[in-house]
């Protein structure tokens, strides 16, 4: 019983602090203007390569406001949020106003996950569901129409191709 008066102690002395912390991010009002493209492509498990022009955001202020306000994002484009490292993904929809496709990319440049047609403007966190260097975010069905799935590899700036 002590324990379990513990954590409801613990978690009322955070609650107060997790929601100013929500409170200090900075509302967003407005799409970002158009980041700088780069080239990408996608190798498919059937040796079929995908090209795509995506946006990088690579300043934390990008990575914040990613593709909130767009009401497009191309058949053959995205935004790709490099990480520069290995990390947890964690994205969600919020000012999101159309569905996306998120494609999770290890360090190696393999795709380990992807959630397809995520729901606009829903607050629910999409995990990486481990480590990833990066997360590409494409047009809502494109990874379901050029049969993109896990085990793919992508190629770009950041991730080279094998030698």
């Amino acid at each position: 019983m002590h324990l379990s008066r513990r954590l409801l102690l613990g978690l009322a002395l955070l609650l107060p602090a997790a929601a100013q912390g929500q409170e200090s991010l900075p509302e967003v009002q407005k799409a970002q203007p158009e980041l700088a493209k780069e080239p990408l492509v996608i190798i498919t498990h059937d040796g079929k390569r995908h090209s795509f022009e995506v946006e990088v955001a690579e300043t934390e202020q990008q990575q914040m406001v990613g593709l909130m306000f767009r009401t497009h994002v191309p058949e053959n484009g995205g935004m790709l949020f490099d990480w520069g490292s290995p990390r947890e993904s964690q994205m969600w929809m919020r000012n999101t106003k159309v569905p996306l496709d998120m494609v999770f990319i290890d360090a190696n440049g393999i795709i380990r996950r992807i959630v397809e047609n995520t729901v606009p403007e829903s607050l629910a966190i999409i995990s990486s569901g481990g480590p990833v260097r990066a997360t590409l975010e494409l047009a809502g069905g494109v990874t379901a129409k050029l049969d993109i799935r896990v085990g793919d590899r992508v190629e770009a700036r950041q991730f080279p191709p094998a030698q």
